[in-house]
C-alpha cells in the first residue's frame, strides 16, 4: 500500500509517498481502507521534530481517519465489512489502510462525509471538553476564540454556538474573519492590529468577556487575559504561534479569574471511560442539526507535506484533510 513515512524529523515538505506492506488485522481488529485523514498542527510539529513528544522513527503520521471496514478479525462482534467508521489512532493515518481495534472505531453518521468525519473528532471533542468540563461555559456568556479560522477555532465556534454562547472570533485577515462568520461567529475582530483590545471592547459594548479559548499563545495571550471580566476563565488549548505565553500571575489575583489547561488527549488517557459520553453528545448534536462539521481545504495523499506546511505557515483556514480515494 501507499503511505507517507517520516524517516527523520525534518521539514514536512520533504515527505514523500512510499510503498509499505499491507497490514493484516488481529482477531479483535478491523482493517480499514482509509478515505480521508484529518491533519492537525501537532502532526506538522511532530514531523518537523518541534513537538514535545517525539515518536520512534520511522513512523506514519496522521491520527484522525475515516474510511470503510475492509476486513474483520475473527473475534470482531459489532462491525461489519463495508461499514463507514472514524477513529483516532496514535499514528498511521496517512496511508491507504490501517488496522485498528474494533473498540477504537465509531460508525460514521450518514450526514457526515468522509472528509468531515476525518476532521471532526479531535477538534470537536477538545472544544466540548474544554468549553464544558474545563470552562463551564453557560448560555448567553461571551467567549473570545483566538486563531478562530483554523480547524481548532472553527470547531470551537460551532460548539460554543450550539451551547448558546455569544462568540467573538479573532483572526488575522479579512478572508479568515469571513470564514469565522460563515462558521457562525457573532462578531469578528482583527487581533493583528496593535491595539486590538480596543476593538474587542467596542464589540463587547459593555458586556463582560466571560471566557477566552486560546489555541494560539504567544503575544496574543496576555492581552486576551487582561480583557477577561472578573471571574472569567482562560482556556489554554495550544500554541500555534510556536511561542509559549508568559503572563503575570497577579492578573489572576486581581481579576479573580482562572487559567485552565485543555488537554483532551491527556484527559482521556487518564480517564478512558470519559471519551464515549463526549463523542455521543457530539454525534447527537450533529444528528439534531445543532453542529455542522465540515472539512476545510483538501489535499491528495502525495501532497501531505504541502498540507502540513500550510499549517506551519499559518495559512490554513478550517480543518485540513488529506483524501485517499485511489
Amino acid at each position: 500500500m501507499r503511505a507517507i513515512v517520516c524517516e527523520q524529523f525534518d521539514s514536512p515538505d520533504k515527505l514523500k509517498v512510499q510503498h509499505v506492506p499491507d497490514p493484516a488485522p488481529a482477531a479483535t481488529e478491523v482493517l480499514v481502507a482509509i478515505h480521508a485523514t484529518g491533519l492537525g498542527y501537532v502532526d506538522a510539529l511532530t514531523v518537523a521534530g518541534l513537538y514535545q513528544i517525539k515518536p520512534p522513527l520511522p513512523f506514519i503520521p496522521g491520527n484522525e481517519i475515516a474510511g470503510i471496514v475492509e476486513q474483520t478479525g475473527e473475534d470482531v462482534k459489532h462491525l461489519r465489512v463495508g461499514q463507514r467508521v472514524l477513529a483516532t489512532p496514535s499514528r498511521g493515518g496517512l496511508a491507504e489502510k490501517i488496522c485498528l481495534p474494533e473498540a477504537a472505531c465509531t460508525p460514521i453518521p450518514d450526514v457526515l462525509s468522509f472528509e468531515a468525519a476525518a476532521g471532526f473528532l479531535i477538534n470537536y471533542c477538545t472544544a466540548l471538553h474544554g468549553l464544558t468540563h474545563c470552562g463551564n461555559l453557560q448560555e448567553k456568556e461571551s467567549v473570545l476564540i483566538l486563531g478562530a479560522s483554523g480547524g481548532v477555532g472553527i470547531a470551537a465556534i460551532d460548539v460554543a454556538k450550539a451551547m448558546g454562547a455569544r462568540v467573538i472570533a479573532a483572526a488575522s485577515s479579512s478572508k479568515k474573519r469571513d470564514a469565522c462568520l460563515a462558521a457562525g461567529a457573532d462578531q469578528v475582530i482583527n487581533y493583528n492590529r496593535k491595539n486590538w483590545r480596543a476593538e474587542l471592547s467596542s464589540v463587547l459594548d459593555g458586556a463582560p468577556l466571560d471566557m477566552v479559548y486560546d489555541p494560539v499563545g504567544g503575544e496574543y495571550s496576555e492581552p486576551a487575559l487582561r480583557s477577561l471580566a472578573p471571574g472569567g476563565r482562560f482556556l489554554v488549548v495550544g500554541f500555534a504561534t510556536g511561542d509559549i505565553a508568559r503572563v503575570p500571575l497577579n492578573l489572576t489575583l486581581l481579576k479573580r479569574c482562572s487559567i485552565v489547561g485543555v488537554n483532551w488527549g491527556g484527559y482521556i488517557a487518564a480517564n478512558p471511560s470519559e471519551a464515549r459520553p463526549v463523542l455521543t453528545t457530539l454525534l447527537e448534536w450533529i444528528a439534531a442539526g445543532k453542529l455542522s462539521p465540515a472539512a476545510g481545504e483538501t489535499f491528495p495523499l502525495q501532497k501531505s507535506g504541502a498540507a502540513m506546511m500550510k499549517m506551519l505557515d499559518r495559512r490554513a483556514i478550517g480543518k485540513i484533510v488529506v483524501t485517499n480515494y485511489s
